[in-house]
């Protein structure tokens, strides 16, 4: 009984640990544009590409479904949420709101533990570089990416509300797909981004806060004009 009971338990752990495979997977090829918005994904050519069961493909791409990055249609399959320029505005505008609010109740609850961690995160981001050599040109530096997405989030782990920050996480891998896109257009990142960066946390580590809400807001409206320009063909 009990290594029957065993066994069932390693073939359900064995079908979860494959449709966390399958999540990530698929999140990472979606965010960094590997799909185009609006692409229609088959389980059948998923599962070939990944070399996942069809199973473990649809659960991820039901779970992807709930956070926004797939659209699932009724007797139609699922497909790459589509982007627009509209949805990119209202996501900045929202991400202003609460994220500038979230550093503002971080740096309140400021301690010498949240600052260092805030420092590390910001020199590993400096250190690294934007995009890599690929095959036809310029590709998405993943350890960039999760960097980056360190550092925003380092701003603000330290406002005391889970709620807060999961809303902000996932208004910030939203943002990823945008970012992308412009990367794909045009390797050359911002000159200024990384001078933001570290203006930010200078004010934050004097408490000003103040000027680190104004950098922040300031930080993503630059970002917004950078890919409008690029989508706009400018």
């Amino acid at each position: 009984m009990a290594l029957a009971e065993g066994r069932r338990t390693g073939i359900h752990e064995d079908a979860q640990t494959l449709s966390e495979q399958a999540y990530d997977l698929l999140r990472r090829d979606i965010l960094q544009g590997a799909y185009i918005p609006g692409d229609k994904l088959l389980l059948d050519a998923a599962s070939d590409k990944y070399g996942i069961g069809i199973n473990p493909i649809r659960e991820a791409l039901n779970r992807l479904s709930s956070e926004g990055l797939v659209e699932r249609k009724t007797q139609r399959g699922f497909f790459v949420s589509r982007l627009s320029i509209d949805d990119l505005e209202e996501l900045v505008k929202a991400r202003i709101w609460l994220e500038t609010r979230a550093l503002s109740e971080s740096v309140a609850h400021a301690n010498e533990a949240w600052e260092d961690r805030l420092v590390l995160s910001y020199h590993r981001l400096a250190r690294t570089n934007r995009t890599i050599d690929s095959e036809g040109g310029f590709g998405v530096n993943q350890i960039w990416e999760d960097r980056h997405r360190d550092f925003h989030m380092a701003l603000i782990e330290n406002c005391q509300s889970s709620w807060l920050i999961g809303f902000c996480a996932t208004m910030l891998d939203q943002s990823v797909r945008y970012r992308n896109l412009s990367v794909n257009a045009n390797h050359k990142r911002r000159g200024d981004a990384q001078a933001e960066h570290q203006d930010i946390v200078n004010a934050v580590l004097d408490h000003d806060v103040q000027k680190a809400a104004e950098l922040l807001e300031n930080h993503y409206l630059q970002t917004l004009e950078g890919i409008r320009k690029i989508v706009s063909g400018q």
